[in-house]
């Protein structure tokens, strides 16, 4: 199983991953945990929804927006939370 992926130049550890093509472009859908400690940059790398996706483990590089996002409903502004946030993120045409 994969066990990174990265968006932009941040590292994400993975709990779960899935890839697949649809009309020949990638499509990624990932599974992690976000601490409260990184929620913040969490967030804020997410609001910008296309990045340049790289899944070293696979050798796969595009440039991905996201397509589908939800978190648990963790209350991650307190302190020590830990919440799973899962996207799905499909290559652009280009």
């Amino acid at each position: 199983m994969v066990s990174k992926i990265m968006l932009d130049d941040r590292v994400i550890q993975l709990s779960n991953f899935e890839e697949g093509k649809e009309k020949g472009l990638y499509t990624v859908s990932v599974t992690f945990d976000v601490t409260s400690e990184d929620y913040h940059d969490i967030a804020t790398l997410l609001y910008n929804g296309t990045f340049d996706v790289k899944i070293p483990e696979k050798d796969i590089m595009f440039r991905g927006t996201i397509y589908n996002y939800s978190t648990s409903i963790t209350n991650l502004y307190e302190k020590d939370q830990v919440g799973q946030y899962k996207l799905t993120l499909v290559e652009e045409k280009g």
